[in-house]
This record gives C-alpha cells, structure tokens and sequence, in this order.
C-alpha cells in the first residue's frame, strides 16, 4: 500500500495473545463504572438477586446488568436490544461484564424490576461527590423541564379535546352526508360506487363518534381531566412555544452550582412547578455537604406557603416575584409602589400618603391584611393609582418571609444567571444524550428509574472531568 500506514493482518495469529485489559485505556470512563459498582452493598441497596437461590438456573449479578445499563447511558446507547447487541461487538463493554451476553428481555426486565435500588445507587454516588468536598459550595440552582412520554398528542384526552374532536367528527358527518345526498340522486354507476364509499366512511366516523363519547365519560370520572392510552401516567404539558405542547413528564433536577452536579432529581407528571420548591429543597439539603443551603429557582416556582416550607427545611430560597400585575400592566401603580412599614404596620404610597390596617379577609385559604388611605377620593394621583373609590391593598400575614427573599435578590443580582448557566445547560445536555428527549419506559415509576440512570451517567462523567481519572478511581478505593 506504499507509504499508508499499515494495519495487522486480522489472520495472523499471536503467540501470546494480547489480555482485553490492554484494549481499555487508563482513562476510560468505564473504569470508573466498574470500581464504583464494585464497592457497592447491592444487597442493602435492594437489588433483586444480589442473594442467589440456591436451586434453578443462576441469574447473571446484579453488578454485571447495573454496569452494562451505565455503559449504555455513558455512551449513549439506551435501548435494551441495542445494550444486547453492544454487549457482544464492544470492547469496552466486554472488559466490563466479563464478556457475558444477557439477553434484551433480561436487561429490560433489570431495569423494571429495581427501580428503586437503582435510585439508591444514584444518591450513593451523590454521597460519594460529598464526602469527595465536591458539594460544600452551598448553592444549588433548581428548574424543572418537560420530557416527551412514549404517548402521542392524539393518544391523550381532555375534555376540551375530546369536544373539538366530536365537532370535527360532526362536520364530517355533515359532509359526507350531502355528498351521498347528491350522489343519490344521480343514477349511474360511478354515482353508486361513489355512495358505498361515502356509507363506508360514516360508518368509519359514527364509530370514532362513538369511542369519543365513551372517552368522555371516562374523563368525567377521573380527578385531573386526563387520559393517555399509552402511557397512562403521562400527562398534557404546555410548552413555551406559542399554541404548542406535549405529552410527557416534568424531571425537576437540583445543580450544584459550583461543580454543576445533579444533587437531587424527582420526575413528576403535573405541567407545573409551584409545588416542587419545598419537595427539591428538602431533597437537596439532605446531599448537600452543610448546614444551610441556597436555592436558585426560577419565577414558576414562586409561591408563600413554597416559600416557608422550603426555609423551614433550612434551605434559603431566591427566587424572583413574577410579573402578574393587572394594574401595573394598564399603566397604573403596582403594590411594588407602595412601601411597606414593618414599624407602624402602615404603607406608604407614590403620593406620600398613608395606608393603614382595616381588617383581615381569607381568600384561597390564606388570612390577607387590607390596608387603605382615607384621602383618596381628593387625590390628585387617583386616576394613576385606583379606578375604584379607594386604592386597597392586600398583605399576606406571612409576607415578611417574602420581603426578605427580596432583599435577598437585591443582595444577589446576577442569581438568574448562575441559575440558567447551571441548570439549563445541565438539561440540555441530558436531553442531548437521550437523543429525540423522550423516555423509553411507560409509567412514571419506570420513567423515575430510567431519569435516575440517566442522572448517575452524567455526575460519573462531571467527576471525570472535574478530577481526572486517577483521582476519582482514588476516590472509590481502587
């Protein structure tokens, strides 16, 4: 071949054959996987089968499917027939189990069958970046993403779809039906097959009319307003895109802000995130290396009670006030107008003068204070303030907590650029790595456990990239 560089012949046969250690190199992630899992209590974390029978056939360990799992989401190869076919070419995963060959069926059923130990070993690992000082920055940013579900937009059902569906049916109905109408009443042969065509397709329709009606019943008798067929703990979620959205899961995921670690993850299946601050605080603080925590979130997650939960935890939320006001928006002063004195209970508004306490109203479960001046009848600023006879405002009995999340934010100006550098890129490269960002297992206890491979893929990956290799395979005693 001249002067190309020149490869063996693949006929040639060695003496000494070459050890399939030699084909893995020193730095290759897969060490990593395999020292890790190594030193794992299996038993304890609650793997199925880290005990073996004492009769039948022997079962492959579970060290040897959790390995090959982790070298699928590491390399980007997640589907049980593909982690079958890899187990049998690939090198690095051949030094990794051994050379064994399980079966698809045999490492799906792993995976469905030890969701919650594979969870565990994924806040395992959490704890090993701590006690390794990765997590002692304090700082965690917080979001929530919506991932697709294996459940199309037209295999999911509300009421309102349902109805715009039986309407488009209806119009069908109409439609054909005046075409048969005119066919009819023409008298040839083209006209008759014409008309066994038409009675073909509201045949078609009437019972597609049928199996929405039914749906709808069905959906008066569940709490949410939804049906997946699918997938039936997927759920309708709105996206940012306008008129768009999809059916899926929403994975809430904490980032450490200083090494960009996943700290704590949840998956849950409601298209918002006003409950999940004080539920990701509380899982964050318990991996964090401290005693007090910081959460960076996002506007979707501001709310009072959130709010007091998660500082109760002993996690200090920072979280921006949305934009929602309705005066504000028509030109008017907003209540971000008017200050507050914690001294004399008393506000002051943009005219100087002052609003004092009247009485206490509940609204949504919550006791609001009511304040208000006497003199705005004759104030000149009155058109720029109230269209009503006076300017009220409402204080939460709890507001304090929210006032000093403020200062708090005044305090930090750049928080929203820590929060979306860490967690939003975090995401992103996740959905990356899941290819079309959709999950592969159906039911949210499933998907919970694929999130969670997922997640201990990519700290392994950030360990190496922040330590090295030879200081994180140190790390875990090898």
């Amino acid at each position: 071949m001249g002067r190309f560089v020149e490869g063996q012949d693949r006929r040639q046969a060695a003496f000494l054959p070459e050890c399939l250690d030699d084909y893995v190199g020193a730095d290759n992630p897969v060490r990593l996987v395999d020292a890790f899992i190594d030193e794992l209590d299996l038993l304890a974390l609650g793997f199925t089968g880290a005990r073996p029978a004492a009769t039948g056939r022997p079962a492959y360990h579970p060290a040897t499917m959790l390995k090959l799992y982790l070298y699928g989401y590491l390399n980007q190869v997640l589907s049980s027939r593909r982690l079958e076919r890899e187990a049998g070419r690939n090198v690095e995963a051949m030094w990794l189990i051994g050379k064994l060959a399980p079966d698809f069926k045999t490492i799906a059923d792993f995976r469905r069958d030890n969701g919650d130990a594979i969870k565990a070993t994924c806040r395992r690992f959490v704890l090993l970046c701590r006690q390794m000082g990765l997590l002692a920055g304090g700082v965690v940013a917080v979001d929530g993403s919506r991932f697709k579900a294996v459940n199309t937009r037209d295999k999911n059902f509300t009421p309102n779809a349902v109805r715009r569906r039986i309407e488009q049916v209806d119009a069908s109905v109409a439609r054909y039906l005046a075409q048969l109408d005119t066919a009819d009443r023409q008298d040839d042969e083209t006209s008759a097959l014409r008309s066994v065509r038409l009675n073909e397709r509201l045949a078609r329709l009437r019972e597609q009319m049928q199996a929405l009606r039914d749906m709808e019943a069905a959906l008066a008798d569940v709490p949410d307003g939804q049906i997946s067929l699918t997938d039936p703990d997927a759920r309708a979620m709105a996206t940012n895109g306008k008129g768009t959205g999809m059916v899926g899961y929403n994975v809430q995921a904490a980032v450490d802000t200083q090494h960009h670690l996943i700290v704590a993850h949840d998956v849950t299946n409601l298209g918002h995130d006003r409950s999940q601050l004080a539920n990701m605080g509380r899982k964050a603080k318990a991996e964090m290396d401290g005693e007090r925590l910081t959460v960076l979130a996002d506007r979707g997650y501001y709310g009072g009670e959130e709010v007091r939960a998660c500082e109760a935890l002993g996690a200090t939320p920072i979280i921006p006030k949305p934009l929602t006001s309705g005066a504000k928006a028509q030109g008017r002063y907003g209540k971000q107008d008017f200050i507050y004195d914690v001294d004399t209970d008393t506000y002051r508004c943009p005219a100087g003068e002052t609003l004092t306490y009247r009485f206490d109203s509940v609204e949504a479960g919550k006791t609001l204070h009511v304040y208000w001046a006497s003199s705005c009848a004759a104030c000149p600023m009155k058109a720029k303030c109230t269209t009503g006879k006076e300017r009220r405002i409402r204080r939460w009995e709890h507001e304090h907590v929210l006032d000093a999340m403020q200062q708090r934010i005044d305090k930090m100006p750049d928080a929203m650029r820590i929060r979306r550098q860490t967690v939003e890129h975090t995401f992103g490269t996740l959905k990356q790595w899941m290819g079309a960002t959709h999950f592969r297992t159906k039911g949210l206890k499933n998907v919970g456990t694929e999130m969670s491979l997922c997640v201990l893929a990519y700290n392994i990956k950030r360990v190496i990239a922040i330590l090295g290799m030879p200081a994180a395979l140190a790390a875990v005693g090898r």
